[in-house]
């Protein structure tokens, strides 16, 4: 070590003074940047921002969905537009007119975007491969224009190619006005739909897809990291995209897998950056070990949801004629009419009572129970529950078809496999109640939606225990907070014990219950 009044020579020291002087400089070129990316997001004090919370985790082998909050409610995707903009700059490489060493050229437009960017200048030229690592890493809106003008002669035209292609992958509410995802009150997504976008961009370009991957990115001498911190934090976290703007709290699309099990989820309304992330390894450590080890869904590519429902088997001939007028009153295959639901009564439960409470008592009277018939159209079932709708955007967007929450692919798979059951109130009378006299609790949940999903998923992965089991959602209202417990009942004794050993074997949480 040198001590003080040590003779230091003096190329030595002008050589000190230059990495300092370097390092101020990139330290200030870095605050510089910062200030300017608050000046156009500006985030208010953390305890007054709470941004509308939105998300979906959606099993990639078999197309289940895990859990759901507010899957269909419409959000800004801010940077997530990204995912698409790189998902037609794949299409033209894929093509062939274009290649990773092909120069785009830097307007004045492209130059003028907001951080974060490159901090390109009218004229520069970048390759389309660098193009593509400084979206996936510094999220480069100056870049992501770069693009958009290459391939569609204008950014407006390209927000139109967008989403066009939105449609044919099935993501029918979401509207493209840009390609960065900066601001812009009409630039509206899903977390359904950019879960469908991140399956979509890595079955439709496996060999591009691992570009998401990327966990450090060199310019100009600098090594820029990828805002996606999940990366290398998570085991199994392949990419995708992190996105953040004050109106939409900070997003995320992830992909997962792990021991032949894929899963991809989209969070929406973080509140910081590590609340999001938080979130997110919570959706994956309570999801991955119930997803499906083999892939059985079909490639998420353009018309995926078209060619599922044309595959589609019919159903069975059956002579029972009340099965066949129900079956007759199903919208046809193909149909965007929405099925008509069942309508389930869901059963307040008061504190302090449920151990105690029959569930033959609750299916009796003045609380029918009707039975859940768990398939793909679960969660459209569970909507004709009373529940607190959030508010949607104030965006009037004429190109934002709504659709009901269930995909043709559900539709046809429920009209040609289930007979559906008639609405008219007066069949609530003739339902049994369950058969045996027990049941097994697999979990509470915050909304009916994501206690439906749980029995879903539960009772597709269990077939055999649970054959005979009736699910149900049971409300609970505990102070101010609402809860939706998941069970199966009609169970006998050793039926009960039997499913939920086997169950926590899977680490699925059970609780076994007598009425």
């Amino acid at each position: 070590m040198l001590r003080s009044g040590a003779y230091v020579p003096r190329h030595w020291r002008w050589g000190a003074l230059g990495l300092t002087a370097l390092l101020v400089a990139s330290a200030l070129a870095d605050q510089a940047d910062a200030r300017a990316r608050h000046r156009h997001h500006a985030r208010p004090a953390a305890e007054n921002y709470e941004p509308a919370f939105a998300s979906i985790v959606v099993d990639a082998n078999s197309g289940a969905v895990l859990q759901a909050t507010n899957p269909d409610s419409l959000r800004h995707p801010a940077s997530l537009t990204k995912i698409m903009t790189l998902y037609l700059l794949f299409e033209r490489l894929e093509a062939g007119k274009i290649k990773m060493s092909t120069e785009l050229s830097v307007s004045p437009h492209a130059a003028a975007q907001a951080p974060s960017k490159l901090g390109l200048t009218p004229g520069d030229t970048i390759p389309v491969e660098t193009a593509i690592r400084a979206i996936v890493t510094k999220s480069a809106n100056d870049v992501a224009v770069v693009v958009a003008e290459a391939l569609g002669g204008s950014e407006e035209q390209f927000a139109g190619m967008m989403t066009a292609k939105a449609r044919e992958l099935g993501m029918m509410h979401t509207v493209y006005r840009d390609a960065s995802g900066l601001p812009n009150d009409e630039q509206i997504t899903t977390a359904r739909d950019m879960a469908i976008l991140g399956r979509a961009i890595q079955d439709r370009f496996p060999q591009y897809y691992h570009y998401f991957s990327t966990r450090y990115f060199e310019w100009r001498g600098k090594l820029v990291r990828n805002h996606n911190h999940l990366l290398g934090s998570i085991p199994g976290v392949d990419g995708i995209k992190t996105g953040y703007i004050h109106d939409s709290g900070f997003n995320i699309v992830t992909s997962v897998r792990r021991n032949n099990r894929h899963i991809v989820a989209a969070v929406f309304g973080g509140r910081t950056a590590n609340a999001r992330d938080a979130r997110m390894r919570s959706l994956i450590e309570g999801s991955i070990h119930i997803a499906a080890a083999k892939r059985t869904a079909p490639p998420v590519v353009e018309g995926w949801e078209k060619k599922a429902v044309t595959e589609a088997k019919p159903a069975e001939p059956t002579k029972d004629k009340t099965a066949v007028k129900q079956a007759e009153a199903a919208p046809p295959v193909g149909s965007t009419e929405p099925i008509k639901p069942n309508p389930v009564k869901t059963v307040t439960v008061q504190p302090g009572v449920v151990q105690e409470a029959s569930l033959s008592t609750l299916a009796s009277a003045s609380h029918k129970l009707l039975p859940m018939p768990v398939t793909a159209a679960t969660a459209a079932i569970t909507n004709v529950t009373t529940v607190k709708s959030e508010p949607t955007l104030p965006i009037s967007v004429a190109a934002a078809p709504v659709r009901p929450p269930v995909k043709s692919t559900e539709i046809a798979s429920t009209a040609a496999t289930v007979p559906l059951p008639d609405p008219a109130p007066s069949r609530a009378a003739s339902v049994k109640p369950p058969r045996g006299t027990w049941a097994i609790q697999v979990g509470a949940f915050d909304t009916q939606t994501e206690a439906a999903e749980r029995l879903s998923t539960v009772q597709n992965g269990n077939k055999e225990l649970l054959a005979q089991a009736t699910p149900l959602t049971e409300r609970v209202e505990k102070g101010d907070k609402t809860m939706y417990r998941a069970r199966f009942a009609g169970l006998e004794k050793n039926q009960a014990e039997t499913a939920c050993k086997n169950l926590k074997r899977s680490d699925i949480p059970c609780m076994l219950l007598k009425n």
